[in-house]
């Protein structure tokens, strides 16, 4: 199948040959034409399918057809809801890219910035507006935004507003939407929360499934090596000296280990920016352009951070720490292996993190294979090697240990998931 056999008009078939796009990804296939008939669709499918140009370049025909109808109409038509502001970011840059032969007017909203540029911006006039959902509810609050006459809503990376604890932000924009209107409802994951949220908003909507989440792309080579903790900066730059002879995107579980995972590299004289929630817009967005562009060579991520982080023909992604829950794994390696292309992820696995690879095998149905490395801890540590390490009970006590309380743990912290910390 071809774009052309999707029914899309020439303005954005130049765009797509520019951009050198010359076939649609299943989910572009199923939902392209579903969206040019004004259905409500939900759709399933995780980081890497091709989701973007999925909605945008159907909501770019159909606002064609209306702007030749109102060629002076300034209202907002389409809102893109998107949990962060890389996100966003990434989003609009793509309705730019698809729509460059159109006469839409794209705007994209985020915080952390000051709003005198986006007030000014959305003043002028707006047919696709992109935003993060507190920094539109506080424009909207102010009056700068009225989202009276919208025609299409696009909730994008909805499990991911669930973990950022966004819902209720949704629930209170979803609540100034017109009653008529088309609704774009993506997920990667589908828990009962968003299945229900997904129920409250859609009106009979087309349903589309790609990739399943507990499915990894079987061109990326998966490896695990077993290190101890303290040991894995030493191997992360092991690594950097041999296997990895590219680009890497690193990931962190906390914005601190990640910024300390930088100090380490930039110690040794290795390129490296980090990208978390406490870093100002203006870094994170210089840390991912520099990235873009080659000017350095590690980009440490946390997983919310990461989530709008689109990178083409990145070879390789390192786990530096397990993720807590296990369909975050497959998202984070799904960064590389993009459009047919090789790649790697390498994931380190300490004691403490057994349990959290135990969960990860099981959701994607296979042992990852083990990889040697200099390393590697012959003994287990003391504590470790005298606690129960079955996977979901309580590990007992060290022989001799005293009554403090730091040694009541759980073979698996993440498995409560509740202490996964935010990026």
């Amino acid at each position: 199948m071809t774009f052309q056999d999707l029914n899309l008009i020439a303005p954005l078939l130049d765009a797509l040959k520019q951009e050198g796009y010359t076939k649609p990804t299943p989910i572009q296939q199923q939902a392209i034409p579903f969206v040019l008939q004004g259905r409500d669709l939900l759709g399933c499918a995780q980081t890497g399918t091709g989701k973007t140009a999925a909605f945008a370049l159907p909501i770019l025909q159909n606002l064609q057809a209306v702007k030749m109808q109102q060629p002076h109409d300034r209202s907002i038509k389409t809102l893109v809801l998107t949990p962060t502001r890389e996100l966003a970011i990434q989003i609009e840059e793509s309705f730019r890219a698809y729509g460059r032969h159109t006469r839409q007017r794209m705007a994209v909203i985020f915080g952390g910035v000051n709003q005198f540029g986006q007030v000014q911006t959305l003043q002028r006039g707006v047919d696709i507006l992109i935003a993060t959902p507190g920094r539109l509810l506080d424009l909207m609050q102010q009056g700068f935004i009225s989202l009276s006459e919208l025609k299409i809503f696009v909730l994008d990376e909805a499990d991911r507003m669930l973990d950022m604890g966004f819902v209720h932000d949704v629930k209170k924009v979803i609540a100034k939407l017109p009653a008529r209107r088309q609704t774009l409802f993506f997920s990667a994951t589908m828990p009962p929360e968003i299945q229900k949220l997904a129920d409250s908003i859609l009106n009979n909507p087309a349903k589309v499934a790609v990739t399943p989440v507990s499915s990894t792309v079987e061109v990326i080579q998966q490896r695990i090596y077993q290190v101890s903790k303290q040991d894995k900066r030493h191997l992360l730059q092991h690594l950097l000296g041999s296997e990895i002879n590219d680009q890497v995107l690193v990931f962190s579980r906390t914005k601190h280990g990640a910024d300390k995972i930088v100090k380490d590299l930039q110690h040794k004289g290795i390129e490296s920016a980090a990208i978390h929630g406490n870093k100002s817009q203006n870094a994170r967005q210089k840390a991912l352009n520099d990235f873009k562009t080659g000017r350095i060579r590690v980009l440490v991520a946390t997983d919310i951070a990461a989530r709008g982080i689109d990178i083409d023909e990145l070879s390789f992604v390192v786990n530096y720490d397990l993720p807590e829950v296990p369909e975050t794994y497959v998202h984070r390696i799904g960064r590389t292996g993009r459009a047919g292309a090789s790649g790697a992820s390498y994931s380190f696995c300490d004691y403490e993190e057994r349990g959290n690879l135990k969960d990860i095998q099981k959701l994607i149905g296979k042992t990852i294979p083990e990889a040697e490395h200099p390393f590697v801890q012959t003994a287990a540590p003391a504590r470790a090697a005298e606690e129960v390490m079955t996977p979901g009970m309580a590990r007992t006590r060290p022989r001799g240990g005293g009554g403090g309380g730091s040694n009541r743990r759980h073979s698996n912290p993440g498995r409560a998931r509740q202490g996964q910390r935010r990026g």
